[in-house]
């Protein structure tokens, strides 16, 4: 297994535009890539409170491959259901259990996640606009931490794209493996 995490802005790999035109194109190239190998994907969700299972749920093909999501925006459901450790929830570790949480609960192959503070008050400490996102898929899991400066609704829907893309490249990554 192997955790790979860094900060980035969001000029960096997370980053692009947040439009829904942007996120249906990021979810149609996951359901190809799922389709392609065979997979599932599943989401655990926070701050994006459902964007990322919404442009899944909407992407071509979806009940062939895409599980479900399960929204834990109160850090009791985030400890009680998807097992994240007592402390922060707007963590590394608590993204990561998340996406291990999610995966284990929906038999998934794959899964994403995502928490963070979305403003306008910060959380656990951390800034508003701090937002961790987790793969979990495999032997491949990945923790990526973003930091946007934004109105709330602006940071949640970047976060749900940013989501999608980490999905993206690390279904790409897993295909990369098969060959």
């Amino acid at each position: 297994m192997r955790v790979v995490q860094s900060s980035d802005t969001v000029n960096g790999p997370a980053a692009g535009p947040v439009d829904e035109e942007t996120q249906a194109e990021l979810a149609e190239r996951v359901g190809e890539l799922a389709l392609e190998q065979g997979l599932t994907v599943a989401a655990a969700e926070s701050l994006t409170g459902g964007m990322i299972a919404t442009a899944l749920s909407a992407a071509g093909r979806s009940s062939e491959w895409f599980l479900g999501g399960l929204v834990a925006y109160s850090s009791d459901v985030k400890h009680d259901v998807l097992d994240v450790p007592e402390g922060p929830v707007v963590s590394a570790t608590a993204a990561s259990a998340m996406a291990r949480g999610v995966r284990r609960l929906l038999k998934a192959d794959v899964a994403v996640a995502a928490t963070g503070a979305g403003g306008p008050s910060g959380q656990d400490g951390r800034e508003p606009g701090t937002v961790f996102l987790a793969f979990d898929g495999r032997d491949e899991h990945r923790v990526l931490r973003i930091d946007l400066d934004d109105e709330p609704k602006v940071v949640c829907a970047t976060s749900a794209a940013a989501a999608l893309r980490v999905l993206v490249e690390c279904l790409e990554l897993l295909a990369d493996e098969r060959d």
